[in-house]
C-alpha cells in the first residue's frame, strides 16, 4: 500500500516537473504570467495605459527614462573633426618615413641639417603620438 502510494506521488512530481519545463521552454508564450504581445506592446510604447497593471506602467516608465537618458548621454558625447584622426596618421607615417629614408640614404629628406632629420622624424611621430590622446 505504501508503494502505491509512492509509486502516485513519484509520478505526480514527473507530471509537475514536465510542466514546470514546458512552461519555461517558452511555449505558451507566457513568462512571469504575462503574454508576451503585452510585453512588447510596453516596449514599443502601443500599448493603453488603463489597461496596465501597475508593473507593466512602471516598466514603461523605466523604459521611457532609459531612453531618455541614452539619447541625452548621446547628444553630450564629444567627438573630433572628421580631419583628426587622418592627420595624427598621416604625422607618425610621415614621421617614421622621414626616419627610415634618412637613414636609408644618410643626407635626404634634408642634407644640409645632418643628424637633425631624425629629431624631425621623431618630432612628427610624437606629435601624431600626442594627438592620439586627444581622440574622443
Amino acid at each position: 500500500m505504501a508503494d502505491e502510494e509512492l509509486h502516485e506521488t513519484d509520478e505526480q512530481s514527473v507530471d509537475n516537473v514536465s510542466d514546470a519545463t514546458a512552461s519555461n521552454d517558452g511555449a505558451n508564450g507566457d513568462d512571469y504570467g504575462i503574454p508576451m504581445d503585452e510585453v512588447e506592446a510596453v516596449l514599443n510604447a502601443t500599448a493603453d495605459k488603463s489597461s496596465m497593471t501597475p508593473q507593466m506602467q512602471r516598466m514603461m516608465k523605466r523604459q521611457a527614462e532609459n531612453t531618455k537618458r541614452v539619447e541625452e548621454s548621446i547628444k553630450s558625447t564629444k567627438s573630433n573633426p572628421r580631419w583628426f584622426v587622418p592627420l595624427f596618421c598621416a604625422l607618425m607615417i610621415i614621421g617614421l618615413v622621414w626616419a627610415v629614408v634618412y637613414y636609408l640614404t644618410g643626407k635626404y629628406p634634408i642634407p644640409a641639417i645632418g643628424m637633425w632629420n631624425l629629431a624631425v622624424g621623431g618630432a612628427l611621430i610624437m606629435i601624431g603620438f600626442l594627438m592620439t590622446m586627444g581622440w574622443h
